[in-house]
This record gives C-alpha cells, sequence and structure tokens, in this order.
C-alpha cells in the first residue's frame, strides 16, 4: 500500500517535489504553508493547511510527510520539522526524480530527496533528510550525513564523507576521500580537495569582473 502524502512547505522546493510525486501518480492529500502559494507553478489544485498542527488531524499510520523546505546555511526550519513530526511518530517519504540515476548498491535513509538528473553510484549511503539536488553527481562510496544539502551540480568524488548538517554549494568540487565536518559548508562553486573541520566554511576564488574589450 502506497500511503497519501502530505507536503510541509509551499516554496520552489515543495513545487518541484510536487511535480515529481504527480509524475508517479502519488497522491498529495494537502500541503502545509502559513503563505498563500496561489500562482505557484506546481501546487495547483493540492489543499492547504496554513498550520504545522494540522497535520495531527491525520494518522501518523495513515499518511507520510514530505519535507518540502528547502536547506540553506544557517537555516534550520527543514531540520527542525523533520525531528519535530518523527518525534510525534510520523515518517517522511523519500522522493526520487525519474530523470535521476541512482545504483542498486545505494543505500538511503528517510526522507531522502534525489532530484532530475542527480547521480548517486554504486555503495553510496544518504543519510536521513538529505536533499542531492538537481545535477549533482554523488560518486561511489561516498558516506552522506542527515540533514545535508548537495546543492545543483555539485560533485564529489569517490569516497567522501560528510557529517550532519553539511551544506556543498552550487558547482562545487570535492575531491576523492576528503572528510567534510558537521554543519561545515563548502560554498558555490569551491574545490576541496583537503579535510574540512567542522563548523567551518570554505570559499570558491573571487570572480574578476571588468568590462570586455574588442
Amino acid at each position: 500500500m502506497t500511503e497519501p502524502l502530505i507536503l510541509l512547505g509551499g516554496g520552489g522546493q515543495a513545487a518541484v517535489l510536487a511535480e515529481i510525486l504527480r509524475q508517479a501518480n502519488r497522491d498529495i492529500i494537502a500541503l502545509v504553508s502559513p503563505d498563500s502559494v496561489a500562482g505557484r507553478p506546481g501546487l495547483s489544485g493540492i489543499p492547504v493547511l496554513t498550520r504545522d498542527d494540522e497535520v495531527f488531524l491525520y494518522s501518523a499510520d495513515r499518511i507520510r510527510l514530505v519535507n518540502g523546505v528547502g536547506m540553506i546555511p544557517g537555516k534550520i526550519l527543514r531540520k527542525r520539522l523533520f525531528a519535530s513530526f518523527r518525534q510525534q511518530g510520523y515518517r517522511f517519504a523519500s522522493v526520487i526524480a525519474p530523470s535521476a540515476i541512482i545504483s542498486s548498491s545505494v543505500t538511503l535513509g528517510e526522507g531522502v530527496q534525489i532530484m532530475p538528473g542527480a547521480i548517486v553510484n554504486a555503495g553510496a549511503v544518504i543519510g536521513d533528510n538529505t536533499i542531492i539536488n538537481s545535477g549533482a553527481v554523488v560518486e561511489h562510496d561516498c558516506h552522506i550525513g542527515a540533514h545535508n544539502h548537495v546543492a545543483p551540480g555539485a560533485v564529489l568524488s569517490g569516497q567522501v564523507t560528510t557529517g550532519d548538517g553539511v551544506h556543498i554549494g552550487t558547482g562545487a568540487s570535492i575531491i576523492q576521500g576528503v572528510s567534510i565536518g558537521a554543519e561545515a559548508v563548502v560554498a558555490a562553486g569551491a574545490m576541496l580537495n583537503r579535510h574540512l573541520p567542522a563548523g567551518h566554511i570554505v570559499y570558491a576564488p573571487r570572480p574578476v569582473i571588468k568590462p570586455f574589450q574588442y
């Protein structure tokens, strides 16, 4: 039996997830958003709950939740929602886009989201509530912690290990065998070739912008 779903959030991440779920003919019975979602592409026609506690009107053993809140450095709402609803006995469905490529030997935690065009190769382990965003590559034998965000176009070479709460920015590259500590940030476009301690950030080189002369 495939349980009906309630989507948490009404922003861009939620809209992309809703489209993926509809392609898979999943039943989204409601979404939770305190703000209006009128006109938001991908969310039209879904009944809206305006408070988190309205989810408690639905039995935890009859539905699954989908965490549609995005994840950026320094923001903990996505992690807080996951922990809060799990404590109340609710479970989170994982969402895998049809265009994602995932090895049969990959291990996925609860509530993992693999977005369009992402690749997750053999032996990788993806922790609870983690987003592998559009076009990202997670190579063989990587171990990705819980509550991570691997942003669009990021590339993790083989055997990369991350702690919980790590953010790997758009287009970042991580060399094989590197370890990244909990709550660390690899900024967009950065290239990381050494271990990154917990709570630290690595930046990309600053771009130079100047007039173009023919």
